[in-house]
């Protein structure tokens, strides 16, 4: 298991996000390049963070002044990064390297692929700096079809 150290900013971010969407968070990355805030809630938390209609979320995007996105964390690796491209379906995961420098190719459907890597690459990179912080994997990629062109999977 990872230590995950916290700056002030985030910590303060936590506590103002789960005041007002009632979800506990144990992670945040203030996402600049893509201006927004990523938490990782808490198991089952997901409902709260986003509440009914997207209530929670919207009101808690609007106080803060950026958009929100929300991971739900999960104990095991593989999970957890299913639950980094939700909505695009994962179809496996391969992990290679020693335990303490994984990487992680992640195979999606054809029809989810725009989704998985996102507009300007941001889902991938949410997933990579996520599993970095979350599990030490030093890196996610998603499986290139045979003719297609890599992904950008910068992070920086």
């Amino acid at each position: 298991m990872v230590e995950v150290k916290l700056t002030e900013d985030c910590m303060r971010l936590i506590s103002q996000f789960e005041s007002l969407t009632g979800a506990g968070s144990r992670d945040c990355v203030i996402d600049e390049r893509n201006e927004r805030l990523i938490f990782v809630v808490n198991p089952g938390d997901m409902g709260l963070a986003i509440g009914k209609k997207g209530a929670s979320i919207k009101k808690a995007s609007e106080v803060m002044g950026k958009k929100i996105e929300v991971v739900e964390y999960n104990s095991n690796p593989e999970q957890f990064l299913r639950n980094c491209f939700l909505p695009a379906k994962v179809t496996s995961i391969v992990f290679t390297g020693e335990p303490d420098a994984q990487s992680a190719t992640v195979d999606v459907s054809d029809e989810d692929r725009g989704i998985a890597i996102g507009k300007n690459g941001k889902n991938i990179f949410k997933a990579k700096k996520l599993a970095l912080r979350q599990y030490n994997i030093v890196d996610v990629q998603i499986l290139q079809q045979p003719g297609e062109e890599a992904a950008p999977t910068s992070v920086e």
